[in-house]
């Protein structure tokens, strides 16, 4: 199969993809933002024996409460996190007239299991862009550090730099589809950006990086190898012989996804769910993306692709004489 010479089509794959997504981003909601970014309550729970944590979730359910992240600390202990729960509302008499949200949820839970303790205190967001601040940071300093790495590995290879540089480029594309079809799907199903979706997008980074390296590996041992004097077909034949590793790898880290998925794991959907389409992304990227923007960048850039088709057409009739 000729990979190189249909890379428009991968091309134009990728910016339906992604401009899907960034009209996604732009129609409010753009995003279903959990707790971890929006600030909120953080509960500490002991109950007197042990509860189930899908019991609690579903009381919390219940009780207005679908958002809450339940951490399981031990078998009675539990740190629930939800949106900023309301204090007691009072009349213009300043009359007490309703009940507030914290002795709502401890009424609650008190169903499930009698009640030790129960701790409460106020997440701040500040803490969520701290978070978000920092994994870019650590993104845009592994993002260099694997360019100088990948230009001195493959050093043996002519314009090793761009190798460097197109993987980088194919990884910022498995987080712009990643990010988008999050942001389509959280329109649908309860799909939340939060700490878990952070450390999903990071584990893409570095599963597309990856990915792509082994791809450019076997360009490099092939260009060594002189297989061809044409990059393309250097490429193409790359590709090919890689294709069934990059599959079934990718094949049986999705399938431990999906069980994952079907097991339930409601507190983690949304790392599974960056992790699914990451790897799928990642799997594409390596062959329709990195690969095809170096020999791109080899022809010229993207004018590269009209004049090679250009050409092509006016030699088509010589051949066929």
């Amino acid at each position: 199969m000729d990979f190189v010479g249909k890379r428009r089509w991968f091309f134009l794959i990728s910016l339906v993809v992604i401009t899907a997504g960034l009209v996604s981003m732009a129609i409010p909601p753009g995003f279903r933002i959990g707790v971890e970014f929006t600030g909120g309550s953080a509960l500490s729970v002991t109950f007197t024996e042990p509860v189930e944590q899908e019991q609690l979730r579903s009381k919390l359910s219940s009780l207005d409460h679908p958002e809450a992240v339940i951490q399981r600390l031990d078998d009675s202990v539990f740190l629930i996190r939800t949106e900023t729960l309301e204090e007691v509302s009072v009349d213009s008499a300043g009359n007490v007239v309703g009940v507030s949200e914290r002795n709502q949820i401890e009424q609650g839970l008190s169903e499930l299991a009698p009640l030790q303790t129960v701790e409460v205190s106020e997440v701040s967001a500040i803490v969520a862009g701290e978070t978000v601040r920092n994994a870019i940071i650590a993104v845009a300093i592994a993002a260099l550090v694997i360019l100088l790495y990948i230009s001195w590995a493959f050093r043996l290879v002519p314009n090793s730099f761009r190798m460097g540089s197109t993987a980088i480029l194919a990884a910022i594309h498995d987080v712009l589809v990643v990010v988008g079809i999050f942001s389509i799907v959280g329109k649908f199903i309860n799909a939340e950006i939060n700490a878990m979706f952070i450390t999903g997008i990071l584990t893409v980074v570095g599963y597309s990086v990856h990915d792509t390296i082994v791809v450019f590996d076997r360009i490099r041992e092939n260009t060594i190898r002189r297989v061809s004097r044409d990059l393309a077909t250097t490429i193409n034949v790359s590709i090919m012989e890689t294709l069934g590793r990059s599959l079934t790898t990718s094949m049986t880290t999705m399938f431990v996804i999906l069980a994952l998925l079907s097991l339930g794991g409601g507190t983690i959907l949304s790392l599974l769910l960056a992790l699914l389409v990451g790897i799928i992304t990642g799997t594409y990227s390596s062959i329709g993306i990195a690969s095809q923007l170096l020999i791109t960048w080899e022809q010229g850039g993207l004018r590269g692709i009209f004049r090679r088709n250009q050409t092509e057409r006016e030699l088509a009739p010589s051949r066929q004489e």
